[in-house]
This record gives structure tokens, C-alpha cells and sequence, in this order.
């Protein structure tokens, strides 16, 4: 018989397996129409960037590198968030070979004056003032391992899930996105529930009125319904809480954030994080487990651990 702690550990490592899974069903999908409820939706690969089969996308590979600095730190008698600059550096190294990068993101870690947290957020900063544009969805697809980081500290995870995701996409609604989710992802661990609602208070008071109106938006509607616009990180925020909630098991959570539509990876990378800490890795299917990996040369189950250690 399990235990509470044995029940724990195994939502921690649905979350970034959840994210993973969701990673590479979509990967296939990307930037396609959505999918009638008759055609068949498979870990299959493919798509734009020729992704094999199980294999995850840049959702997933800038993760790791949060992952990495994260347990590097936490051997270093650190944390995360002292650790930015390795953040950073390793999202460049890494954007330098990436077969596929978020646009925001390439241009970010490309103006940088150097590889630096400091440099790095600034050239955000630029690009914001630039364009007027800093909301895509690219913080909120990576920010699962904030959570597990900071898993029992509400207050700094929430601060956390903001720097972390303020280092590219400087927009305050996606550092609220990225707030909501890591503390879902956290709840779950704990309670096996989902429920995007209870990080509304960490918030700013003035923008919790209209999160509360986008995520009755989501339960009204299923993930087809934001698919035009879910490149912005609002309604992939939106198509991913629709998903969880019509979905009864991880399988069918990624199945109806993948039947969406367009930026098919990301919005069930991020529907798969949180689904992951509600059915934990006993709810991965065994040939989900057998195939899916990605960079930086891991196995879905070696990612897994990771989280786990990353969470202690």
C-alpha cells in the first residue's frame, strides 16, 4: 500500500513528464488546423521541424536548462533564482543549435549585450518598448520547473514564476500566467487538484478581476475556441485550463489540447504540467514512457527524476 509521501512523489514526477508528453504529442500538430474528433492524434512526430517521434520541442528544452541550473544550484547550497545568469547563458548556448526557437526568444537572447540575467532582461525590456509586444507564450510553456523548485514557498515561487519569466517576455500578464500556473502545479502536488483560481490573491488586485473573467472563459469553452490567437500566452493560458478541465486522465488532456489546433505543442506542454501533478507518472501510458525524450539526450523517465530531485 502506498503512502501520502509515495502519492506525492509521484505527482512530482508527472509534472515535467506531463509537460514532456504533451511536448511531443503536439509537436506533429504544430501550427495546424484544428482536429475533428475522428482523426487520430498520435505521439507520431514530424511536423515543421521533423521531430521524431516522442521527441520534445523547445518547450521542453529550455526547461531542462531551468532543471540543470536548478539542481546545480541546490548542490551549491543555493537556489534558482541566485543562479540567473546560468539561466540565461544556458538558454543561449542552447538557442545557438535549437532546431526550432520562440521568436521573441531568439530575438531577445540574440540582442543581449552579453549572456547575462541583467543583459539578457534588459534586451526584454528593449524589445517591449520596441514593438510593444512582450506576450507570447513562451515563458509560460517553460515554467513548470519554478514550481518544483520552490514547491512548499508560495511566496517565492510566486516571485520566481515572475523573474524567471520576466528574463524574456517582460509582460506583466505573462508573469501573471506564469504565477497561476506554478502555483496550480504546486496545489496539485499537494492536494491532486487543479484549480487555477486560488492564485488569483497573488496577483496585482487591479488584474485579478479580468484573470478570473479569461478563466471563465476557458471553462466555458474548449481549446478549439482560442486557437487563432493561442501563440499569445493569455489564450494558451485559456485553451490549456480548458483542456484540464474536459480532460478525466492525462491522456485525454493532451488529446483535447492537442485537437486545438495551431501552437499545438506549447498549449499541451503547459496543459500536460499541471495534469501531470494532478495523475502523477502512474498516469503516463507505458508507450508514452517507452518513447518519449528530447535535449539534452534524456528519456522522459530520466526528466522525471529530475524534477523529483529538483523538488527536494
Amino acid at each position: 500500500m502506498s503512502g501520502p509521501d509515495d502519492v506525492r512523489v509521484d505527482r512530482v514526477r508527472g509534472v515535467l513528464a506531463g509537460q514532456a508528453c504533451g511536448d511531443a504529442l503536439g509537436a506533429g500538430y504544430e501550427f495546424g488546423p484544428p482536429l475533428g474528433d475522428d482523426v487520430p492524434v498520435g505521439m507520431v512526430g514530424g511536423g515543421v521541424f521533423a521531430w521524431e517521434p516522442g521527441e520534445w520541442t523547445d518547450d521542453t528544452q529550455m526547461s531542462t536548462v531551468l532543471v540543470a541550473v536548478g539542481l546545480a544550484a541546490a548542490e551549491g547550497g543555493s537556489d534558482l533564482l541566485a543562479s540567473l545568469d546560468d539561466v540565461t547563458a544556458g538558454w543561449a548556448a542552447w538557442a545557438r543549435t535549437a532546431a526550432d526557437v520562440g521568436a521573441q526568444t531568439r530575438s531577445v537572447l540574440t540582442t543581449a549585450a552579453s549572456t547575462s540575467a541583467a543583459d539578457v532582461a534588459a534586451a526584454a525590456r528593449a524589445h517591449l518598448a520596441a514593438t510593444g509586444r512582450a506576450g507570447g507564450n513562451g515563458s509560460l510553456m517553460r515554467t513548470a520547473p519554478v514550481a518544483l523548485a520552490y514547491l512548499s514557498d508560495p511566496v517565492r515561487r510566486a516571485e520566481a514564476a515572475r523573474v524567471v519569466s520576466d528574463l524574456t517576455h517582460p509582460d506583466p500578464i505573462a508573469g501573471d500566467a506564469c504565477v497561476l500556473w506554478c502555483d496550480a502545479i504546486a496545489r496539485a502536488v499537494s492536494t491532486g487538484v487543479a484549480d487555477v483560481r486560488a492564485g488569483l490573491p497573488l496577483l496585482p488586485a487591479e488584474r485579478r478581476g479580468q484573470w478570473q473573467t479569461w478563466i471563465d472563459e476557458a471553462e466555458a469553452a474548449p481549446p478549439v475556441a482560442f486557437h487563432r490567437d493561442n501563440g499569445w500566452v493569455v489564450s494558451a493560458f485559456r485553451a490549456a485550463w480548458s483542456a484540464v478541465v474536459r480532460g478525466r486522465d492525462l491522456p485525454s488532456v493532451l488529446d483535447v489540447a492537442v485537437r486545438g489546433g495551431s501552437d499545438t505543442d506549447t498549449v499541451a506542454a503547459i496543459a500536460g504540467a499541471l495534469a501531470g501533478a494532478v495523475h502523477g507518472w502512474s498516469g503516463v501510458p507505458q508507450e508514452w514512457r517507452d518513447v518519449v525524450h528530447g535535449w539534452p539526450g534524456w528519456t522522459v523517465a530520466e526528466l522525471a527524476e529530475r524534477g523529483v530531485a529538483l523538488a527536494r
